[in-house]
């Protein structure tokens, strides 16, 4: 079976639904290693935990290096769902992400509009993979919420 980004966005989205089956933003994220392994796996907990810190990738990240055994992610993927924040994209920056790849961008609050220098100069970002069904994501939870 081929493995592509949309395999893998798949599988960022269905974290990202087990985030909004918590009450959560409906954003998830997964690090993937170059063979194609899932080494690290997240979902905005920010509620549950009271932790402004606790989005979808700073959780891939921590279990992708705990995976490891270290902190450098050089030659893996990070999946998410919805373009990171400022605050992930350092955090991504810091662990040396060879790539990112994100659903739908962020306008309002996503790192290429505040910080676009944020990650490390050799990680390589593709957005827009299944675009559409994580905006509808995202759309569908705040619109409920109000």
């Amino acid at each position: 079976m081929e493995r592509d980004d949309n395999y893998y966005m798949k599988l960022a989205l269905g974290e990202a639904r087990q985030a909004l089956e918590g009450g959560e933003v409906p954003i998830g994220a997964v690090v993937v290693t170059p063979r194609g392994d899932v080494i690290g796996r997240g979902h905005n907990l920010t509620e549950t935990l009271r932790d402004v810190t606790a989005h979808a990738e700073m959780q891939a990240l921590t279990a992708a290096a705990d995976t490891l055994g270290g902190k450098y992610l050089t030659d893996c993927t990070l999946y998410v769902t919805v373009e990171p924040c400022v605050m992930c994209a350092g955090a991504m920056g810091w662990a040396q992400v060879g790539r990112v790849v994100f659903g739908c961008p962020d306008e309002k609050r996503g790192y290429q509009r505040f910080a676009p220098g944020a990650l490390h100069p050799r990680t390589q970002v593709t957005g827009g993979i299944m675009e559409d069904e994580c905006r509808r994501l995202m759309q569908d939870f705040f619109r409920k919420k109000r």
